[in-house]
């Protein structure tokens, strides 16, 4: 107690300092409530390797969340994946040794959904800085799902954002292949690779090292295939990175359906179309004011021995189903000791 007692007192000093706001004292209940800020803005890539090591963590009222202060005096916050590790994003279709394990129809998926990409707690890397040579679309009457960037053999691809493995393994058109599922329902696809440097149900962070680019598969010269997908739909990766300048173009996307076609390149229709993209003030506002309610109203429970969702629902006065909602799992989920879980 002692311990954390401390820590949210060093939190509580260069929380200001950090924002470059005038001092002030923040009580542990409000430091807890911090919740990670979306990014309306262009996300420039970080720089691969550059993390100072961690002095310590501190939990938030989202047990997903953590804030992490570093030796350097620097804090930011830190998504910690393995807590969506029961979440059906990360259960349904996953399938180790197969590049597309969707069954969805195209008419039947949402005709818009948006896309957490980077935020406060998830950053961005872009897998390789350099002009595309060949894009997304048609291509000598052949369907070309990625857009193909130079790389020399040996050099580096790092993953674009968190996420967890899905597939490592060798495929006669792509090669060595890695794919990567995020949170958002994403999926990263990394192609013709001369070495793969992940296994599958491997968690990565952004700007992690999952392979070396090569020329293996179906390949004329050594290149990296970006593929972007959503439901098992390719869609340009150019909507999301503008791989020139090396940044990603927003935050939060609007993937609408209509982008999930071969002939559907990145090329904004009108500036009211690219605006739509962002959320208005008063949108951001009020999410952030619900999101805020939302986290203070939270309740958590520590999974103890014997606890099933029948007795925490009856304990907490809500259902079995409220819950499952709430934590992203099903009734026969099994409960892990030690783990916390929404109750409310």
């Amino acid at each position: 107690m002692l311990i954390k007692r401390q820590l949210a007192t060093v939190l509580l000093v260069l929380l200001p300092l950090m924002a470059g706001a005038q001092e002030r004292r923040f009580t542990i209940k409000e430091a807890e409530k911090l919740v990670p800020r979306e990014i309306r803005k262009p996300v420039k890539s970080m720089i691969p390797g550059e993390k100072p090591p961690v002095h310590d963590t501190l939990d938030t009222s989202d047990p997903a969340v953590k804030i992490l202060l570093m030796n350097d005096g620097t804090w930011h916050y830190e998504r910690d994946i393995t807590t969506l590790a029961d979440s059906a994003v990360f259960r349904n279709n996953w399938k180790t040794g197969e590049l597309n394990p969707y069954r969805s129809k195209l008419e039947d998926l949402p005709w818009k959904v948006t896309l957490c990409l980077a935020d406060s707690a998830s950053r961005f890397c872009v897998p390789r800085q350099v002009k595309v040579f060949s894009p997304f679309g048609w291509r000598r009457r052949r369907n070309h799902t990625g857009v193909d960037l130079p790389l020399p053999t040996g050099m580096p691809v790092y993953a674009a954002f968190d996420g967890k493995v899905r597939c490592s393994m060798y495929n006669r058109g792509y090669g060595n292949v890695v794919v990567i599922r995020h949170a958002s329902g994403l999926e990263t696809t990394y192609a013709h690779l001369a070495e793969r440097k992940v296994e599958p149900g491997q968690y990565v962070s952004a700007g992690d090292v999952i392979g070396l680019g090569g020329s293996t598969g179906r390949s004329t010269g050594p290149h990296l295939h970006f593929e972007t997908r959503y439901e098992g739909y390719a869609f340009d990766p150019q909507w999301l990175i503008d791989f020139e300048s090396g940044t990603l173009r927003h935050g939060y996307f609007v993937l609408k359906r209509k982008y999930l076609s071969n002939t559907s390149r990145y090329y904004p229709e009108s500036e009211d179309e690219e605006e739509e993209i962002y959320k208005t003030e008063e949108e951001e506002r009020a999410e952030a004011e619900r999101i805020a309610k939302e986290m203070a109203a939270a309740k958590y429970h520590t999974i103890q021995s014997g606890d099933t969702l029948l007795g925490l629902a009856a304990k907490y006065h809500t259902s079995v189903n409220a819950i499952c909602k709430l934590n992203g799992i099903t009734p026969s989920t099994t409960l892990r000791i030690g783990k916390k879980l929404r109750v409310k």
